[in-house]
């Protein structure tokens, strides 16, 4: 293990100014930094225990890197992890429960928000067509051969004497300066025992924006098919995170670069490639795709909103038709993604909720407001619009805004004004007629009791024709004159009013 005097000499001697707020010294190490109480209780267990304590991983990386992380707190010690948790619940003023993992030897609690974990220190080993190791008793330097990357097998220790040391054997505080991502053991065995970590590899690229090492960026091509391996869940989990960085775009090629995409989200990778005939072609959807994803993160961080604009176009592979004279078509494209949505969900073991529906609802209308700018936008079109998008128009709207990948600044020019008409008339219709998430003023109870019908087709006919006459303004949306029309509608289909 590298000396950490001489470790701390060296960083100073090179400047390092992603440290500069520390005083990194071999006096003062990290203590300082140590600020909740929790740490020195920690601390004051493993000396009543005669055993040692660190604060390792994520929490010692985003301290160095200065972002908050409270999610994220794993305590290693030496013996038994579950012992030592119950230990520091009870030198805490209150009740505070522990949750226990007996089959994984941990210890979960809560302090003030942070989230504590507990492991004894362990050493692992692997069979081939499992990612479950095989755990042993270890010791620091065994738990911190076994993480995933150099970045995360930084520890600070917590025992007296020791107290804030910083212990790095990898030099993971330079690969943090050098924005790289690093195994600490040789990649093809850390992926090939545990394949999740190559989601993770990309993942941490690209929330951290760093770069993966060389030979780690190939042995994840190598070792691309053991993703089979995972549960699915926890590849979504990872592909979720990768979606809510700031330009998960970055995510995406990687994965496609080291096959894994091919693997995980095959609907995905169709989307590749641009064709050409008789001069004419159309654009590659996969990188427009990632644009427009882009585009919808810059605005947005929700994680709905953006697998929305990942599935926008998704069914353009399956619609994609070339038409002499014309050129290429994609016509219905946004019905069949819609279509695809619940089956692409599944797959992945995302929800298949209100969240399901809200992605098909957007997939279905993208279009809706482009076509609009496109031509005379009309109030009845303004009106439907509204009355099919409901409360999601906002992300509707900024969905088709993000779609707009153009190169063309003269055809950007001219469609953002025609969009921004658009966007005035949805405001204008909204405010007079009130159609976000509106019913129709007449129910299908009240023309059932009005004409004396059971449920049946007419009464779907009247409603319905209710429902054209407001959204193409021929009455106005109010309840007396859609009951004048049901009597005419109900007229014309024979039925008379109810006694009743």
């Amino acid at each position: 293990m590298q000396n950490f005097s001489d470790t701390i000499y060296v960083l100073l001697q090179k400047g390092i100014s992603l440290f500069h707020s520390f005083t990194l010294s071999p006096f003062h190490h990290l203590k300082k930094h140590l600020t909740n109480p929790i740490f020195k209780i920690i601390s004051h267990v493993a000396e009543e225990r005669h055993s040692r304590a660190f604060v390792i991983g994520g929490f010692v990386r985003d301290l160095l890197l200065h972002r908050d992380n409270k999610q994220d707190i794993d305590i290693v010690v030496t013996g038994s992890g579950i012992d030592f948790a119950q230990q520091v619940a009870e030198k805490i003023e209150g009740d505070v429960p522990v949750k226990f993992f007996k089959n994984f030897g941990t210890a979960m609690l809560n302090f003030h928000g942070w989230k504590i974990e507990f492991v004894g220190a362990r050493k692992e080993s692997y069979r081939r067509n499992s990612r479950k190791p095989i755990v042993e008793d270890g010791t620091i330097e065994d738990d911190q051969n076994r993480r995933d990357f150099t970045i995360n097998a930084m520890a600070i220790d917590l025992t007296k004497g020791h107290y804030g040391q910083l212990i790095d054997p990898f030099n993971g505080i330079g690969d943090l300066e050098d924005k790289v991502i690093r195994t600490p053991q040789d990649p093809d065995i850390t992926f090939s025992d545990d394949p999740l970590r190559m989601m993770r590899a990309i993942r941490f690229a690209t929330q951290l924006d760093f770069i993966i090492e060389q030979s780690c960026f190939e042995a994840i091509s190598r070792n691309a098919g053991r993703i089979s391996i995972v549960s699915v869940e926890r590849v979504s989990d990872e592909l979720n995170l990768i979606i809510q960085a700031r330009t998960p775009s970055k995510g995406f090629r990687m994965l496609d670069e080291t096959g894994l995409l091919e693997h995980i989200f095959p609907e995905f990778c169709e989307l590749k490639g641009a064709e050409i005939i008789d001069g004419k072609g159309h654009k590659d959807n996969f990188y427009h795709t990632l644009a427009v994803l882009d585009n919808v993160a810059a605005v947005s961080d929700d994680l709905w909103l953006r697998w929305a604009a990942i599935l926008h176009d998704i069914a353009k592979p399956l619609t994609k038709k070339f038409i002499q004279g014309t050129g290429w078509t994609f016509h219905s494209h946004e019905f069949r993604g819609a279509k695809m949505v619940p089956h692409i969900f599944r797959k992945l073991k995302l929800p298949l909720n209100e969240k399901m529906h809200y992605v098909e609802k957007l997939v279905l209308l993208h279009l809706r407001p482009i076509v609009l700018a496109e031509d005379v936008v009309t109030d009845s079109a303004v009106r439907r619009l509204l009355f099919e998008a409901g409360n999601d128009i906002d992300d509707l709207m900024l969905l088709c805004n993000a779609d707009i990948t153009s190169k063309n600044p003269n055809k950007v020019k001219r469609f953002m004004a025609n969009f921004n008409i658009v966007r005035q008339k949805l405001k204008e219709i909204e405010e007079k007629d009130q159609l976000r998430n509106w019913q129709p003023p007449i129910t299908g109870e009240v023309i059932m009791q009005t004409f004396g019908i059971p449920p049946s087709k007419t009464v779907g006919i009247i409603k319905d024709s209710i429902t054209e006459a407001i959204l193409e303004g021929e009455i106005p949306n109010n309840y007396e004159a859609a009951y004048q029309l049901m009597l005419r509608e109900g007229g014309k289909l024979g039925l008379f009013k109810s006694n009743s």
